[in-house]
């Protein structure tokens, strides 16, 4: 291809974070291009690369509009040249103009479908059936209480949307969470009061006619009274498809798709007994006379009670999501950014990494940054739990969403839009309320044969009462047959399990929990051996030089000559020497061919001579005696420190004492482990001395001592082959394959150093009380979400066959469909409002006072 000179139009964009995001970015530039394929966008450099030609200016406003806060790339290269560049590149092609076609899939990303029409268990089946039919999707699940699916795989949008859509129901992608959870929202209240207006006039109608028939013959059908109940039959069809229709056509689409849910159950029953009444009507004769009831204030009845249990429902759901929504109020609007040495409020949107921001007294951060000026205190309480606000000075990382109580800061942004601490958690928070436990399977492979199963029972009830019953056997027939249908509830079915999770996992992020998944969330409160790692985990992470022995009395070269060989190490460790050195004013000696050894030590050499500074398994197993430091290491040992011996050829020249303090509240948060009856197990590289004084200090059960970090692996492996259930607690980074290894693996950190990706839940407090509050929310929400499918279970075990007539034969009651209507509204209320119970739960914690001390120490 020919080279030219003319400048390839680029744009720097934020928050663009998957494939959703690049093909919003490509509809909105589309009416400048012609061709949305001849934009390419760069998630990873966050960058758009355009066709010749385009003005910058509009098309960085136009990605703007879409929520891509951009702007033109000044420094973008021309076509075909080579030179480096200052920003990086739009794609990999240096040379021709960039025709990156977007890839045909998701890319393995996860996708979201906003799903409407969706009542109940059989419908959330229905769907997850359809949407894992479609090629490329390796797994899809639906979350009934939020109406949302989420497919991971390699599929295309449109075709999820088709075939959610072939199933009868309704879907959108969503690409931006935020406008669809406010859209949600606002549909939610909409649906809320229309439901209301459902129920009154449904309930009116309903108490008007059976008032008037009570009071005028009961709901007997006359030659003289004829032409009235054809005239209010006609009423209660009018006021049945008002307030009822959205029953009746998903049962119709539900058919169309040779399905059955909710809707059929209720389409049924209120159809039956609006039907049975105007045969009645108009063909009296075709009915015996004991049989000429009507039955219209029962249907107008059954569907108001619906619709209040539904009004019920949706208010005590939009509680569920308090959680997220505290986490979405805590971000700012606005930023106070300076630009050319110029303050200026903007919309947090349009702040870009590098900017420097300025926040003031009592005011949210915007983004997450790096404070640059200032001193101030931060209150991370809702990112964290850690209610004592945090001191902040230059050098610090700062959190968006946390508030500034005291001074001003300057500071520079490194994360902003979707990559922010508080954007990923809230992401991960709404990915586990979608997810689902084990458990939920339980409901999965009953919802597939409930409704089916509860209409084969209405058609088995039916024939029952008309060749065994006793007259008037049409009505008996007319009457089981549609208390079965109406009773039966597949929506408590389906709402057991999801509502607990979300409100379980919701209460977990306000105490700093972040549970990926739901089976993490129900395993946790299995848990009966907890392994924690010591460096960070039991102790502050911090350790500090407590002994320095020379051989020959030269401290100072002792402890030149360590700084010399851990000023190229990071270990927490070689940080401790280090800074004893700069406190000492000692000048690291100058050693060369550095070499860290994992588990064993670290070795160089100075003036030809090998330098060894590490434990005393690999000094021994070097050939070194260390005889003559022997007693200065149990020393150490015993103070639960650990001794580094320092060896300079065959020669050993000292030991160096190196402790870790435990945390204030480790102890506290170990006994509550205790009571709760968890074993509690230390596995540690450290020596053994020190591994026994730390495990006696923390009152832990049993420990395991110098073990390798790929070790630690099997340790967990070995304790669940006998039997155990095992949490392992680690840093999320070193003790990766441990965490992998466990039933649940935590990530303890602090604020934004947390690794959120090493673990199945992550602790954004540096406290170990995390462990036992995740294990109780665990257990606490398991029982709820037993709780839930106990009721719903029961309820239906017990209600289908009293509407079928259980009880006639020997008390002579037969259940009263408007009964039945009330009831199942009441038992989808009583699985919200159980789960609803879980917002109330609060852990075993200590005072807030003494954590409070515990931080201030």
């Amino acid at each position: 291809m020919t080279e030219t000179t003319a400048p390839q139009p680029a744009l720097s964009i934020s928050g663009a974070s998957c494939q959703g995001c690049a093909r919003k970015i490509r509809q909105a530039l589309a009416p400048m291009t012609g061709d949305p394929e001849r934009i390419a966008v760069d998630l990873e450099h966050q960058t758009v690369a355009l066709p010749p030609g385009l003005d910058l200016a509009e098309a960085a406003r136009r990605v703007t509009d879409a929520g891509y806060p951009g702007q033109p790339l000044a420094d973008a290269q021309p076509c075909g040249q080579n030179t480096p560049r200052t920003t990086p590149p739009a794609s990999d092609t240096t040379s021709g103009p960039v025709d990156t076609p977007e890839p045909a899939a998701n890319d393995g990303e996860p996708l979201a479908l906003a799903v409407s029409g969706a009542t109940c268990a059989s419908c959330v089946h229905t769907i997850e059936r359809a949407l894992r039919s479609v090629p490329g999707v390796r797994d899809a699940h639906m979350n009934l209480a939020d109406q949302v699916a989420t497919v991971t795989g390699d599929a295309e949008p449109e075709a999820l949307v088709s075939a959610v859509e072939g199933a009868g129901y309704g879907a959108e992608l969503i690409e931006d969470p935020d406008r669809a959870d406010e859209r949600k929202r606002l549909q939610d209240r909409r649906q809320y009061r229309q439901r209301l207006i459902n129920t009154a006039i449904s309930l009116g109608l309903g108490l008007g006619l059976m008032v008037w028939g009570m009071g005028f013959g009961a709901m007997a059908v006359t030659d003289g009274n004829r032409l009235t109940w054809l005239v209010l039959g006609l009423l209660t069809l009018v006021v049945m498809a008002g307030t009822g229709g959205h029953f009746y056509r998903g049962a119709v689409q539900a058919c169309r798709h040779h399905n059955a849910n909710m809707d059929t159950l209720i389409a049924l029953g209120t159809g039956t007994a609006w039907l049975y009444s105007m045969v009645v009507v108009l063909l009296p004769d075709a009915v015996p006379e004991m049989a000429r009831h009507v039955y219209f204030e029962a249907a107008a009845m059954i569907l108001g009670l619906i619709n209040l249990g539904q009004a019920l429902e949706l208010r005590a759901k939009g509680k569920t999501s308090e959680a997220v929504r505290r986490l979405l109020d805590l971000r700012a609007k606005t930023a106070r950014v300076i630009r050319d040495g110029r303050e200026q409020d903007l919309p947090v949107e349009h702040v870009r990494r590098g900017d420097r921001i300025r926040v003031r007294p009592g005011e949210k951060l915007p983004v997450d940054g790096i404070v640059l000026e200032g001193e101030s205190r931060i209150d991370e309480s809702m990112l964290t739990g850690e209610p004592m606000p945090v001191a902040k000075g230059a050098g610090d990382e700062v959190a968006a969403g946390t508030l500034n109580t005291q001074g001003s800061l300057i500071y520079q942004a490194t994360r902003v839009g979707r990559d922010t601490a508080l954007a990923q958690i809230i992401a991960l928070v709404k990915k586990a309320q979608g997810s689902k436990p084990p458990l939920g399977r339980l409901a999965d492979r009953i919802s597939s044969v409930f409704v089916p199963s509860v209409m084969l029972i209405a058609v088995a009830a039916a024939l029952a009462w008309y060749n065994l019953g006793p007259e008037p056997k049409v009505v008996h027939m007319m009457v089981a047959a549609t208390t079965v249908l109406i009773i039966a509830c597949p929506c408590a079915l389906g709402l057991a399990t999801p509502m607990s999770v979300m409100v379980g996992v919701g209460k977990a992020a306000q105490y700093g929990i972040l549970i990926r998944q739901g089976e993490a969330l129900q395993r946790a409160g299995q848990v009966d051996l907890v392994i924690l790692d010591k460096t960070g985990t039991l102790t502050e992470g911090r350790p500090t030089v407590t002994h320095l022995h020379a051989v020959d009395g030269q401290e100072d070269t002792l402890l030149a000559l360590a700084a010399g060989l851990e000023q190229h190490s990071e270990h927490p460790l070689a940080s401790a020497i280090l800074e004893r050195a700069r406190r000492n004013g000692i000048e690291p000696a100058p050693v060369s061919a550095f070499e860290a050894l994992n588990g064993q030590g670290v070795r160089g050499t100075l003036d030809g001579d090998i330098l060894r500074l590490g434990n005393r398994r690999w000094l021994e197993a070097e050939g070194l005696s260390l005889a003559q430091v022997t007693e200065v290491a149990r020393t150490i040992t015993d103070a639960a420190g650990t001794p580094l011996f320092l060896a300079r050829g065959d020669r050993v020249l000292g030991v160096i004492g190196v402790a870790d303090a435990l945390k204030p509240d480790t102890r506290a948060a170990i006994e509550r482990l205790h009571r709760a009856g968890v074993r509690v197990m230390m596995v540690t590289g450290d020596v053994d001395a020190t591994a026994r004084a730390i495990a006696a200090q923390a009152g832990i059960d049993d420990y395991r001592a110098e073990v390798l970090p790929r070790d630690k692996a099997e340790v967990v492996t070995s304790l669940r082959r006998r039997g155990h259930t095992v949490a392992m607690v680690g840093d999320g980074i070193n003790d990766a394959p441990a965490l992998a290894a466990a039933d649940v693996g935590f990530a303890i950190g602090t604020g934004t150093d947390v690794a959120i990706e090493s673990a199945a839940i992550t602790l954004m407090r540096g406290s170990l009380h995390g462990v036992p509050d995740a294990l109780e929310i665990s257990r606490a929400t398991v029982r709820n979400i037993h709780q839930n499918l106990f009721g719903a279970f029961i309820y239906n075990a017990l209600g289908i066959p009293i509407a079928a007539g259980l009880l006639y034969p020997l008390w002579g009651i037969l259940l009263n469909p408007i009964l039945a209507g009330a009831a199942m509204s009441l038992s989808s209320v009583t699985v919200v409002g159980n789960a609803n119970r879980l917002r109330r739960f609060r852990p075993g914690r200590p005072a807030e006072s003494d954590t409070q001390e515990a931080r201030a120490s």
